[in-house]
């Protein structure tokens, strides 16, 4: 079993900065990928950045430019470092690792608020 751990949410004007935190543990494969996704009121969960543990990070276009990925293998943690928010942000992000495409493992989510 794996379990993740999320913190860093919470509220914040438009412009300013976040950062959220995850760490996996439990059985945790040296090869996956540990990401962010959010889901907004009213909106189907869609996917923010990843990081796989080979190196390679990916973020969605909406962010580029304002939201960076970070992971540490050795302590299976991954943040996300998110600047000029906005209010169109406002979401519960929830962090995922992915073993394959039948091994995904969530957590609980954490919300962030960004008031215009």
């Amino acid at each position: 079993q794996v379990q993740l751990e999320e913190s860093g949410g919470g509220s914040v004007q438009a412009g300013g900065s976040l950062t959220l935190s995850c760490a996996a543990s439990g059985s945790i494969f040296r090869s996956n990928t540990m990401g962010w996704y959010r889901q907004a009121p009213g909106k189907q969960r869609e996917w923010v950045a990843d990081y796989s543990s080979s190196g390679s990070t990916n973020v969605a276009g909406s962010v580029k430019g304002r939201f960076t990925i970070s992971r540490d293998n050795a302590k299976n943690t991954v943040n996300l470092q998110m600047n000029s928010l906005r209010p169109e942000d406002t979401a519960v992000y929830y962090c995922n690792i992915r073993f394959s495409v039948l091994a995904v493992y969530w957590g609980q989510g954490t919300q962030v608020t960004v008031s215009s």
